[in-house]
């Protein structure tokens, strides 16, 4: 496949549902519930799974493999998200009367700022398809790892480096960030929770097509 800057393309062959591939990991796709920074579901998100790229979904797998033997499971936020979903933050930012979920998602940021600050892109890494949110849950007491700071909160707490939390939530995060490292996977300096795989297959292609296994199987 061609590809030029900023394509926009709806085939989703060299995606996999990504827990058919890794079903080991545990999904909580936040864009399709309204737990989420604007409230309601995002467009484009019409079933709850993760879709990644295969390349992305196998490096995954073997992120998977290492941390289960360390007594952790993936636990995913979000994986592919199409240009639709994009598109939906941007108006939702245009809307400057809608800041229900702000104690939530925001708390000491002007909604006006996520934009300036990297919380939130115009054009998202998500789109291309091989970008992950995910934290890790603990095998022993079937809960979230401590990371300092919840997902998705737009935050300094929430930068991998940041000095305010305890030692433990920051080897928590260094044990998740070395780990996605290893297996060829970039972190984010504002999100822990974000990675993206270096050498991505599309890096100049942007998705349109919805987050549904259906589309994937053709149903």
């Amino acid at each position: 496949m061609s590809l030029k800057p900023d394509r926009l393309e709806s085939d989703a062959s060299d995606f996999v549902v990504l827990a058919e591939f890794v079903p080991q990991i545990v999904q909580e796709i936040r864009y399709y519930s309204t737990f989420n920074f604007i409230g309601d579901r995002i467009d484009g998100y019409e079933e709850p799974v993760a879709l990644l790229t295969k390349e992305a979904a196998r490096a995954l797998k073997a992120v998977s493999n290492e941390m289960i033997v360390q007594g952790y499971r993936l636990k995913v936020f979000d994986a592919y998200r199409p240009v639709s979903a994009v598109k939906h933050f941007m108006l939702w930012a245009i809307e400057d009367h809608d800041i229900r979920m702000k104690p939530y998602f925001y708390p000491d940021i002007a909604k006006q700022e996520l934009f300036d600050r990297g919380y939130i892109a115009k054009r998202s890494s998500h789109s291309r398809g091989s970008t992950v949110d995910l934290t890790l849950l603990d095998m022993k007491t079937g809960k979230e790892v401590d990371m300092g700071s919840p997902f998705d909160l737009f935050s300094e707490r929430s930068h991998p480096d940041c000095k305010e939390i305890s030692a433990e939530q920051y080897n928590n995060r260094m044990i998740l960030q070395n780990v996605m490292v290893r297996n060829g996977f970039l972190p984010l300096d504002c999100e822990w929770w974000h990675f993206t795989l270096k050498n991505e297959p599309f890096p100049e292609t942007y998705f349109e097509f919805p987050v549904s296994a259906c589309y994937l199987r053709g149903e």
